[in-house]
């Protein structure tokens, strides 16, 4: 049953829905409206408690102010927790769109891909394959791509143990951690984009109903079928947050919009782009800034504290001298502690594009942050792949290729046959992908300590150490950049031995 303790409210999603909802249209306290509303209209059932007196009349509530009245902000007032198990990693990246909600994703770089439960590799086999003639060398490819995997990781533990030898202060279960985490980021790249992984999500009623609609929307059979069952799943615990998703006139005209949209886009894409190639790029390329950017951003550093207006305030950091701004920025900066020390949304004031080619493994863990905005394309052969070096120092280079020859063949097998939205599932996470990342200063000062840590994964430790690079030098915004005072530039041979070593002193300790 329901309970309230203070002023928090223990009862079901739709019920602290409803509740909320009132405080924009009446005076009454949160208790005086459940007392009002809620609690004296409906019998309560034996057992049920104060939150199963409301649940039909909070019910009733929130179906007129969300579904006829159309007012969004009260879907926001109620969340689950849901967990989406043996999802495609190409899944998860649809997953984790939605920027207000909360995801964690199963880590390649914790857990092996090694086992077979019910005798297959953890890959899927997608809808559009499945009966037809690609099946078996859909299947062979993927085996082997696995199998290699499998075969190697035991191979890197040992070059990685022989290279970085225990220290007599570690001890050996710390160390032998630290070697498979360096071995697994390394054979990571053979996984193919259709290797199965789990995520958890927590999001409001809107932020689901958006992902649903999305979902149905997208030519994926997997996404639609993940779409229904979590939709199944969601209305078992906040139903009428999710009327509108299947009506005709609400969520699937919308979800129609979206499909059609899509379809209709890359068809004239198609037309207006015709004859032109792709060309070389770097890794990482800063492609808009703003010239004065740095200077906005010290205007707005003394919004908050003087009583001008924004239009004089950027006169008079124009008029600064370069010591002058510095200044400002570095008291605006403060003493951080550490990277969780954010400066304030004066750093909101200027952004950076950046477009990345990049391997898919790497594009994996930047595609979640959320809070700036990102986009990217299809996953194919036509840029390439990465191997980490110690491939080839330990030996294991010719069978690297050959999962990678191999996945590009069936890829160009599955294009031919007319399925190019499922092509991508086969091939290995090494291939690189081509995305953009758009952040203000803020977001990206976030981004780039959090990326650029010791323990973090070579590849995109790299690209963020450029990312930072970049807004120094080719911005220009070396005070800004400075302020990202913990982004480390440093070499690093074993990234979690630092992370290790002082989570095995608080241990001791």
């Amino acid at each position: 049953g329901g309970t309230f303790n203070g002023n928090h409210l223990m009862a079901p999603e739709v019920v602290k829905g409803s509740l909320l909802d009132r405080y924009s249209r009446s005076d009454k306290s949160l208790r005086g409206f459940f007392l009002d509303e809620l609690a004296e209209r409906i019998e309560p059932s034996p057992g049920s408690g104060v939150a199963g007196a409301g649940l039909a009349r909070a019910e009733q509530l929130f179906e007129r102010v969300f579904v006829e009245y159309g007012d969004d902000s009260v879907a926001q007032l109620g969340g689950v927790h849901l967990a989406c198990e043996g999802v495609s990693n190409l899944l998860t990246k649809l997953l984790e769109w939605g920027r207000l909600m909360a995801y964690l994703e199963q880590s390649t770089r914790y857990v092996a891909y090694t086992d077979r439960p019910g005798g297959r590799w953890r890959y899927r086999l997608p809808d559009e394959i499945a009966g037809s003639a690609l099946e078996a060398p859909w299947a062979r490819t993927l085996d082997d791509a696995f199998a290699t995997y499998a075969a190697l990781l035991p191979r890197l533990e040992e070059h990685f143990a022989a290279r970085h030898p225990r220290e007599a202060t570690d001890s050996p279960a710390m160390h032998r951690r630290v070697i498979r985490a360096k071995a697994l980021d390394a054979v990571r790249g053979l996984l193919p984009a259709a290797a199965l992984s789990n995520v958890g999500i927590y999001g409001t009623g809107q932020a689901w109903e958006n992902l649903l609609l999305r979902l149905r929307a997208h030519p994926l059979s997997e996404a639609r079928t993940v779409a229904d069952a979590m939709l199944a799943e969601l209305r078992r615990i906040i139903p009428a947050f999710l009327t509108r998703v299947d009506q005709p006139e609400r969520g699937l005209r919308a979800t129609e919009y979206l499909a059609d949209t899509r379809r209709e886009v890359a068809l004239v894409a198609a037309e207006l782009l015709s004859g032109i190639e792709p060309a070389p790029e770097p890794e990482v390329r800063l492609v808009d800034f703003d010239p004065e950017g740095e200077v906005k951003v010290v205007a707005a550093a003394m919004y908050a504290v003087s009583n001008l207006g924004d239009r004089q305030l950027l006169e008079a950091a124009r008029r600064m001298s370069v010591e002058e701004r510095g200044r400002v920025l570095a008291t605006y900066v403060g003493q951080r502690a550490n990277r969780r020390h954010k400066p304030g949304r004066a750093f909101e004031r200027t952004s950076y594009r950046f477009d990345l080619l990049g391997d898919y493994g790497a594009f994996r863990d930047l595609q979640r942050h959320r809070l700036l905005t990102l986009e990217w394309q299809r996953l194919s052969p036509a840029h390439g792949w990465v191997a980490a070096e110690a491939i080839d120092e330990a030996g294991a280079m010719d069978e690297w290729r050959r999962v990678m020859d191999e996945s590009a063949a069936i890829h160009e097998r599955v294009l031919a046959a007319g399925l190019p939205e499922v092509a991508p599932y086969v091939l290995s996470m090494a291939y690189r992908v081509r995305y953009y990342m758009e952040m203000n200063a803020r977001e990206a000062m976030h981004v780039i300590e959090l990326r650029t840590a010791p323990q973090g994964h070579a590849s995109y430790r790299r690209v963020c150490q450029e990312m930072h690079r970049l807004i120094a030098e080719q911005a220009g915004h070396r005070a800004i950049a400075a302020a990202m005072r913990f982004a480390d530039h440093g070499a690093v041979e074993l990234e979690r031995l630092r992370a290790e070593r002082a989570l095995e002193r608080k241990r001791g300790e």
